[in-house]
C-alpha cells in the first residue's frame, strides 16, 4: 500500500479529528482530556496559517495520520522557532507513517524560514522519542509533573532540532 502525504484541506478534518480524539480518550500523547468537536478541531485548522502547516498521510484515499507545525510560542521573538505534532490512527502505527510526516514537516519547516523544530511529548512515549532521534531532535529540557491524566502525574520531555542556516 503506497502513503500520499500531502496539505491537509478542510475535508480532511473530519478524519484529523477522529485520529486526535482516538489519542485523547486512550493515550497520554495529548493532554487534551475530553474529545474535541467538530468545530473546535474546524477553528484550529483555520488559524493555522503559513508558515506553520498540517498535513495529512493517505492510504487508498482515507487519512491514516496527520501532522502540523503550529506556533512553539505567541510572543513575537520566537517566530523562528516551531512546534511540531504527529498523530497516526491506532491501526496502522508501526508501518513507518509518522517518519514519512516528520521528514515532511521538517523539510516545511526548512522552506517556512523556520530556525528550530521544538517536540514535546509525555514522558514514556518511546515510538515519538525514537522517530524524532531518527531525525536528528535531542533532549532540550524536562517539565516535570506538569500534566494530569489517567490519575497521575506526567512529565514533559522537550526534543529540538536545530535547522542549518539557510536550509
Amino acid at each position: 500500500m503506497s502513503t500520499t502525504v500531502r496539505s491537509a484541506t478542510e475535508a480532511d478534518v473530519p478524519a484529523i479529528l477522529d485520529i486526535y480524539n482516538e489519542a485523547i480518550l486512550h493515550s497520554t500523547a495529548t493532554f487534551d482530556i475530553e474529545p474535541q468537536t467538530l468545530e473546535e478541531r474546524l477553528q484550529w485548522f483555520r488559524e493555522t496559517k503559513h508558515p506553520h502547516c498540517v498535513i495529512v498521510a493517505e492510504v487508498e484515499g482515507g487519512v491514516v495520520g496527520w501532522g502540523c507545525l503550529r506556533s512553539f510560542r505567541a510572543r513575537v521573538a520566537y517566530r523562528f522557532t516551531t512546534e511540531d505534532s504527529v498523530y497516526i490512527h491506532e491501526d496502522h502505527r508501526g508501518r513507518g507513517i509518522g517518519a514519512l510526516l516528520l521528514g515532511e514537516l521538517i523539510g516545511r519547516a526548512k522552506k517556512g524560514g523556520f530556525h528550530s523544530v521544538m517536540a514535546g511529548m509525555t514522558e514514556g512515549n518511546p515510538a515519538s522519542e525514537a522517530l524524532h532521534r531518527r531525525f536528528g531532535f535531542v533532549e532540550a529540557g524536562r517539565d516535570r509533573e506538569v500534566g494530569y491524566k489517567f490519575e497521575r502525574w506526567l512529565d514533559v520531555v522537550w526534543m529540538q532540532l536545530m535547522l542549518p542556516p539557510g536550509a
